[in-house]
Formats: C-alpha cells, sequence, structure tokens
C-alpha cells in the first residue's frame, strides 16, 4: 500500500499546473461605486518614500527590493496598510481607485514577504486556504469598507474586470525576478498613466519579458496565463508586443507569428540571496 504522504505528493505534483493557473476576470459589482468628483485626496507619501529608499536597479535591469534592510520599516508598512484599509473606496473618483487598488496589492504583497522572510520565493509562503494552496495570494487578511479581500480578488475580481487594461499586469509586482519591475513611485490618479505605459515598454523589452533565440519567441509565461487579456490567440499577444516593444525588437517581432515557448522565475526579488534559516 502506498503511503499517505506520497500520495499527497503525487497529488501535488499532478496539480501544480492548476495551482499555477490564473484565475478568470470575475467582477465583484460592490466595488463599481466610484465618486465623480475628487472629495478625498489619498496619502500615499509613506510608501512613495519606502520605494524610493527600498527599491534599487540591478545591473541587470531588474528592480530588486532591500527587504534585510524593511524589516525596520514593517511597522510603518502595516500602519499604511492599515490606513489604506480605513480609507472609503466608494467615495474615491475611479482614476484614484485604479491607483488605490494597485498600490495595497503591492505594498500588501511586501508586507507578505517581510512578515515571512527570509524565503527563497513568494511561493513558499503558503498561508492560501485549501490542501493544494500555493503562495499567499488566496489568503483574505485585508478589510476594505467591510468586507474581506484577497490579492487574488484585488486582482482578478476589482483590478482586472473593472478596467479591463493588459498594462495591469505590468503594474501589480509578485515578488519575483520573472515579474514586471515593482515601480520605485507610488501609483497616484495623475501619474498612473504614464507608469503604466512606461512599465510596459520596460518589461517587453527586457529578456524575462521577451526574448528571441535563433528566431524563436519565448516570452514571460505572463502572456500564457493572461492570454485572454492580451487577445484571443497568440497572435494577438505578438500584436501586443508590438505596440512597445523597441525598434530592432519590433522588427523582428514582424517575422513572428507563434510563441515557441513560456518560462517564469519565481525567485524572490531580493537585493541578497536570503540567508535561510535551519530547519
Amino acid at each position: 500500500m502506498m503511503h499517505p504522504i506520497t500520495i499527497i505528493t503525487l497529488c501535488v505534483l499532478l496539480y501544480q499546473p492548476l495551482l499555477l493557473a490564473a484565475p478568470k476576470a470575475e467582477l465583484w459589482p460592490v466595488w463599481l461605486t466610484s465618486a465623480e468628483k475628487v472629495t478625498l485626496r489619498p496619502d500615499h507619501a509613506f510608501w512613495e518614500q519606502f520605494l524610493q529608499h527600498r527599491v534599487t536597479r540591478s545591473s541587470a535591469g531588474i528592480n530588486l527590493v532591500d527587504y534585510a534592510g524593511a524589516t525596520s520599516e514593517k511597522a510603518g508598512l502595516k500602519q499604511y496598510l492599515n490606513y489604506l484599509q480605513n480609507v472609503p473606496v466608494s467615495r474615491l473618483t475611479r482614476p484614484q481607485q485604479r491607483a488605490f487598488w494597485i498600490n495595497l496589492y503591492n505594498a500588501a504583497t511586501v508586507a507578505i514577504v517581510l512578515d515571512h522572510y527570509p524565503v527563497a520565493s513568494i511561493r513558499d509562503i503558503d498561508i492560501s486556504p485549501g490542501l493544494f494552496s500555493d503562495g499567499p495570494w488566496g489568503n483574505k487578511f485585508l478589510t476594505i469598507e467591510g468586507l474581506q479581500l484577497s490579492l487574488d480578488d484585488i486582482e482578478h475580481r476589482i483590478l482586472r474586470p473593472i478596467w479591463k487594461d493588459n498594462r495591469l499586469h505590468y503594474a501589480l509586482n509578485c515578488a519575483s525576478i520573472g515579474c514586471p519591475n515593482l515601480q520605485p513611485r507610488a501609483f497616484t490618479a495623475d501619474n498612473s498613466e504614464h507608469l503604466l505605459e512606461s512599465a510596459a515598454m520596460e518589461y517587453i523589452n527586457h529578456p524575462r519579458g521577451v526574448r528571441l533565440t535563433d528566431g524563436k519567441l519565448q516570452v514571460s509565461r505572463i502572456y500564457e496565463w493572461f492570454q485572454r487579456d492580451f487577445g484571443n490567440n497568440e497572435r494577438d499577444v505578438i500584436s501586443h508586443l508590438r505596440i512597445y516593444a523597441a525598434p530592432e525588437l519590433r522588427n523582428n517581432l514582424d517575422l513572428i507569428e507563434d510563441i515557441a515557448g513560456y518560462d517564469y522565475d519565481w525567485s524572490l526579488n531580493d537585493q541578497k540571496k536570503p540567508t535561510m534559516p535551519d530547519r
């Protein structure tokens, strides 16, 4: 008879592709309410200062976080998250709301990593409900206007279905090397368009986003997980890539009709490789 632990291990391996499959964008209608005029101005000054102080660009063009140094700022980050959870989101304008949700998602992600640091990958923080949970994304640890939310709720039930903007994938950071850069600026109603455009261009023109090897196109697995956000097929994804590609890459993409492969690096976007504690 097979040992129960062996059975569980086999099940985890069997369901691994499903664990990493992206949820569909399914609207949570309660978050559709917004204000027509600005009456409140959320204060993202702490998050702006944190990003300016703790996010640096590596020689490889990847924004890395000083998690080791930022442990001293855990209390301030918690206060910022508590502040955001008390903002009446329904009284913000739609542009303010987009910035609010992006900042909340990114700040909460950093806070989760700091709570469990050191870790080699955010996927090692298995605090989501369910036997086959993977990572923290399903944990409802935030409360906004009396409702409990998870990171998955913010991304897949609020941002994606309300804004229907594939550039959001370049704004939300999952604390991984393979992810689009954590921007060194807090999002605001005024700068969001600029940050979304520059983040898309930055990622698509970096090898972890798009690269050509011997005439074959290799792209981030983001374009596989969320293909429906970029179009109906691989050609639509390639058309999206052309919009933001630098001239040389754009010319090469003109010769490509399909995607040869996908990859993604789940290593933590840490300034230094964490020293793992003995277990």
